[in-house]
């Protein structure tokens, strides 16, 4: 991949990924101490749009209980991007499972299985 302005190796979209990480697990964290449904959940990744106007947040873990917290607390998490982050618009959050991660714990509960004991 080229260098962009800058010098740069990341594209805008994973820069700004990487930045909304940070925002997002902060500020989960700090609502942590006011809504103990969210328990420990894990940003693993943000993935954006190109038009910057959505982002996916990956989680390693979350019960359904965790996501609906989670859905609760999206206009707030928008909102601390919104102040920390100079964007033109505050991308729209969804959440997921994290499916690398779902698919590297099912690649080793396979690997348990068929490792003979011993």
């Amino acid at each position: 991949m080229p260098a962009g302005r800058g010098g740069s190796r990341y594209s805008r979209v994973e820069r700004v990924g990487r930045l909304l990480r940070e925002v997002i697990a902060e500020e989960i964290e700090r609502l942590f101490d006011v809504d103990e449904e969210l328990g420990m959940v894990t940003v693993t990744d943000v993935v954006v749009k190109p038009d910057l106007r959505s982002a996916i947040v990956l989680l390693a873990s979350a019960s359904d209980a965790q996501r609906v917290a989670l859905e609760r607390a999206r206009p707030q998490l928008q909102r601390a991007i919104a102040s920390q982050v100079r964007l033109k618009r505050t991308p729209h959050l969804s959440f997921e499972a994290d499916s690398v991660l779902a698919s590297a714990e099912e690649i080793e509960r396979v690997m348990r299985r068929i490792q003979p004991d011993g």
